[in-house]
């Protein structure tokens, strides 16, 4: 597509540079970007050469992805002692509806920043507590669960030039049981409902709707919940959409569904306590 309102492209090489001036955008792989029209963009800033490491260790047992890791690199993070997350880098990866080429050119950091209900980024920092790394104009940095950055369909809490720089996934996540399951009205559609979960070492449970709400849904349970407790508050949450791939109460449904079967493939591996959750409830 072309951008016929463009007048300059420019890289960003170090910090002061990435920051976007008036009528200029931020690209990385840049798939979004160039897939429509910007006629309200004049520049672009291209964070390509601003020299990230794709995956970087953090203390605890966490990982630092740079907003310019591809979906590629990221889903090709090998395994390692008490990384019992990592398959669902792939797994979530796979929700996205993209080519093997999209794949080497997208990026973490772009889909997370374009926030749409059915960004797999998005599904994967909900499901692991990640946090967004947020550079500002001002020179000072900010931290914010991903969870309550993305606020509905394509919108988020990003201020004006401010960059993402990175998402932080906290070791104790990364050591959790996980699940992930999606679906889609299409066998190769953008997913209707991609539902996560987890199961921390306390015992802690946590899953994360996505897709089928404009924002992200996160429930939290001390311990694996009831079917009839997860079912309700499911169906509950808020934010269920209609659109053409799909309407509120399919989508609404089918979270429910996905919800119980994460739930009882994360319950068959955890002990029954003797508040009456665990198990088959």
């Amino acid at each position: 597509m072309d951008l016929t309102a463009v007048s300059h492209y420019r890289f960003a090489r170090v910090r002061d540079e990435a920051f976007p001036g008036p009528g200029e955008q931020i690209v990385a792989g840049g798939t979004w970007v160039f897939s429509e029209p910007q006629p309200a963009t004049t520049g672009l800033v291209d964070l390509s050469e601003m020299d990230w490491a794709p995956v970087e260790n953090l203390p605890g047992g966490g990982l630092r992805i740079a907003a310019t890791c591809t979906i590629a690199e990221l889903a090709a993070i090998p395994p390692r002692p008490g990384f019992e997350a990592q398959p669902m880098f792939a797994q979530c990866a796979n929700a996205l509806l993209a080519s093997f080429k999209i794949w080497n050119m997208a990026t973490v950091g772009g889909n997370i920043c374009r926030s749409f209900a059915a960004a797999s980024m998005v599904s994967l920092a909900v499901g692991l507590d990640a946090t967004a790394h947020v550079w500002t104009p001002d020179g000072t940095d900010r931290d914010l669960p991903v969870a309550e950055l993305v606020i509905g369909n394509g919108i988020n809490l990003l201020g004006p030039g401010e960059v993402l720089r990175a998402i932080d996934f906290p070791g104790h996540a990364l050591r959790a049981r996980t699940a992930v399951r999606k679906i889609a009205l299409a066998e190769l559609g953008r997913s209707g409902a991609v539902v996560t979960g987890r199961v921390d070492d306390d015992g802690a449970a946590t899953f994360g709707i996505t897709a089928a709400t404009e924002w992200p849904t996160v429930l939290r349970y001390p311990v694996v919940p009831t079917r009839d407790a997860l079912h309700d508050d499911i169906v509950a949450a808020s934010g269920y959409y209609t659109d053409p791939l799909g309407s509120a109460d399919w989508r609404r449904g089918v979270s429910a569904v996905l919800g119980e079967e994460i739930r009882a493939e994360l319950a068959r591996r955890t002990p029954v306590t003797d508040e009456g959750f665990g198990a088959d409830g």
